[in-house]
């Protein structure tokens, strides 16, 4: 991975919310199971963002967009929920990086 591609990802990591976010986004998927929901637990963890942080639902939705911008998560959308994956490629990547 090259020093851009890299800077975007500390670019979006860079923001002490966003950082808690991914934070929590990566420790929820690492607690789903297959069998799981995933559309609903996704759903319960975007609200648990929103209680959890002192900011609005279009700032969150912002962040995960920047995440996902960055190639941290993988999020699709199937009506009202959202379905986010942590990009384990990237994380590799970083870990190399250093």
């Amino acid at each position: 991975m090259n020093t851009e591609e890299m800077a975007k990802i500390f670019k979006a990591l860079s923001n002490e919310q966003r950082l808690k976010l991914f934070k929590m986004i990566y420790f929820w998927s690492k607690t789903v199971s297959e069998e799981d929901d995933c559309c609903k637990e996704v759903e319960k963890s975007f609200t648990k963002a929103c209680g959890c942080f002192d900011l609005s639902r279009s700032t969150i939705s912002h962040h995960f967009k920047e995440l996902q911008n960055a190639g941290l998560i993988t999020c699709t959308r199937s009506g009202q929920f959202f379905s986010c994956i942590v990009n384990k490629e990237k994380l590799e990547a970083i870990k190399d990086f250093f």
